[in-house]
C-alpha cells in the first residue's frame, strides 16, 4: 500500500485516534475493496490528510493530496452557493416566482396521486418559488420509494434524473421537464436532486453567464478553489482517476467513466449543480471552512452570515422531515445503511437529531461516487473523504460510515 500523510499543528485530534483512523482506512485499501482514497480532517487550524492506494484498481500512480475526484452529489452543498450570492445582492428573492426566468415551469399541473397516470392531474395550488427550489420542495425529484410509477419512469426516460449521459443542454432539459406534471403540490414534500439542477439553470438565466462561469468568478476563484469545476482541463486530466461502478454480484471493478475522453474531460452540455463538479480535498476544505466562518474567507466576505445560516440550518417542516426520516430508517437497503441525518437546509443535509456519532447541527452531504463532505459547528470540525468508487456495492458507503466514526473518536477534548 502506498500511503502518505500530512499533519500540521496538533490541537484538535489525538495522535492515537488519528492512527486508529489511518488503520481503518488502510483496511479498505489493503483488502482491495477500495483502490484508493484521499481523506482530510481539520479542527482549530490543525489539518490532517491521508492519501492511500492507487489511481486504478490494478495499480497506476499513487493517490495524492491533489488528486481530482468526481464529487457527484457532494456537488450540491457547493453549487448552491451561486444562488445565495444572487439572494445577497437582491438579484432574486426567496419568494419570487421562478416562472419569470423559467417560463417552462409556469401553470403547472399536479398528479392527483403520486402514482397516477401522467394525465390524471389537477392545477397547482400556487406557482413555484425560488424558496421551493432551494429547499428541494418544488414538486418533482428522484424518489427512490416511487420507482416504477409513471412519473419516475418519465423522469428517467427523459434523462432528467441525474448527472448521467447523455444529458441535454439546459434549454432542452427545461423543455422536457416542463412537459411533465409535478408529483406533489409546490412546497408540499421534500424530493431529491432535480431542484439542484434547476438552480443552475436559474443562475445562468438570471445572470446571463454560464453557471460554471458565475461559480468560478464568485465562489471558486475568491476561495482559491483552482481545481474545482464542471470538467477537468487536459493539463490536469492525469490527476483524475477512473470512476468504477463495481458489479453488484461479483464485485468486479467495471469502469463507469474513464478520465481521458470521459464525462469530465470536456465542458458538459449541462452543468449539473446536483452532481457535476470535480474537485480536491483542499478545495472543498476551503469552501466548508468558509461556511464554518459564517461566510468569511480570511478578510474576504464570500457570502453573508445570514445566507450561510439559511443554507446550513434545517428548512423542512415537521411533515416534510417525516418523509426524510422514513427514507433513512426504512430504505437502508437502497443506500447500504448510509445513515440518518434528519433535516435538509439548502443544498445539503443538516442533522436535527443524534442518529450516530455526529452532533445535531452537522451539515454536508455524500455522493454516489464514494465522496463524503461535512462540517460540524459544535466541534469546529471538517471532514472530507474522496474515493473513485461508485455505490453499486456497499464498500464505499461503509467506508464513509467508518471514516466518520473514526473522525469523531479521534477528537481529543
Amino acid at each position: 500500500m502506498k500511503n502518505s500523510s500530512t499533519v500540521q499543528n496538533n490541537n484538535g485530534f489525538s495522535e492515537i485516534g488519528l492512527r486508529r483512523m489511518r488503520k481503518v482506512l488502510a483496511r479498505y485499501v489493503d483488502s482491495g475493496k477500495v483502490p484508493g482514497l484521499v481523506a482530510l480532517v481539520s479542527r482549530y487550524g490543525e489539518t490532517h490528510v491521508e492519501a492511500m492506494g492507487t489511481m486504478r484498481h490494478d495499480g497506476g500512480g499513487p493517490m495524492r493530496r491533489d488528486t481530482i475526484f468526481r464529487m457527484a452529489s457532494t456537488s450540491k452543498p457547493v453549487a448552491v452557493a451561486a444562488v445565495m450570492v444572487l439572494l445577497d445582492e437582491c438579484k432574486i428573492r426567496l419568494d419570487d416566482l421562478v416562472e419569470k426566468w423559467l417560463p417552462e415551469l409556469a401553470n403547472r399541473q399536479v398528479l392527483k396521486r403520486p402514482d397516477s397516470p401522467l394525465d390524471d392531474t389537477v392545477p397547482a395550488r400556487r406557482p413555484i418559488t425560488v424558496r421551493d427550489l432551494l429547499t428541494s420542495t418544488f414538486g418533482l425529484g428522484l424518489d427512490f420509494t416511487a420507482l416504477g410509477t409513471p412519473i419516475m419512469n418519465a423522469i428517467l426516460e427523459k434523462n432528467l434524473a441525474a448527472n448521467v449521459p447523455p444529458m441535454p443542454d439546459p434549454d432542452e432539459w427545461m423543455r422536457r421537464l416542463g412537459s411533465l406534471p409535478l408529483q406533489y403540490q409546490p412546497g408540499e414534500r421534500w424530493q431529491y436532486n432535480i431542484s439542484n439542477d434547476l438552480l443552475g439553470v436559474l443562475v445562468a438565466r438570471v445572470t446571463g453567464q454560464s453557471y460554471g462561469t458565475f461559480l468560478r468568478e464568485r465562489i471558486f476563484d475568491p476561495l482559491g478553489m483552482k481545481d474545482t469545476g464542471f470538467y477537468v482541463n487536459e493539463s490536469k486530466i492525469d490527476r483524475l482517476p477512473p470512476l468504477y461502478a463495481p458489479d453488484p454480484q461479483t464485485g468486479e471493478f467495471i469502469v463507469w467513466d474513464e478520465a481521458k475522453g470521459g464525462l469530465h474531460s470536456q465542458p458538459p452540455a449541462f452543468e449539473s449543480g446536483g452532481g457535476g463538479l470535480s474537485s480536491t480535498v483542499d478545495d472543498y476544505h476551503a469552501y466548508f471552512r468558509m461556511l464554518l466562518n459564517k461566510g468569511m474567507h480570511g478578510n474576504k466576505r464570500i457570502l453573508s452570515r445570514a445566507a450561510v445560516e439559511l443554507m446550513t440550518t434545517n428548512r423542512l417542516t415537521p411533515e416534510q422531515q417525516a418523509v426524510r426520516n422514513e427514507m433513512a430508517t426504512n430504505n437502508v437497503h437502497i443506500s447500504f445503511g448510509q445513515g440518518q441525518h434528519g433535516g435538509w437546509g439548502m443544498g445539503m443535509a443538516v442533522r436535527t437529531y443524534r442518529g450516530d456519532y455526529a452532533p445535531i447541527g452537522q451539515f454536508g452531504w455524500d455522493g454516489g461516487s464514494g465522496t463524503s463532505t461535512y462540517a460540524d459547528p459544535e466541534n469546529q470540525l471538517i471532514g472530507i473523504l474522496l474515493t473513485q468508487l461508485g455505490s453499486t456495492v456497499p464498500d464505499p458507503m461503509h467506508l464513509m460510515l467508518d471514516f466518520w466514526t473514526m473522525v469523531y473518536q479521534a477528537i481529543e477534548d
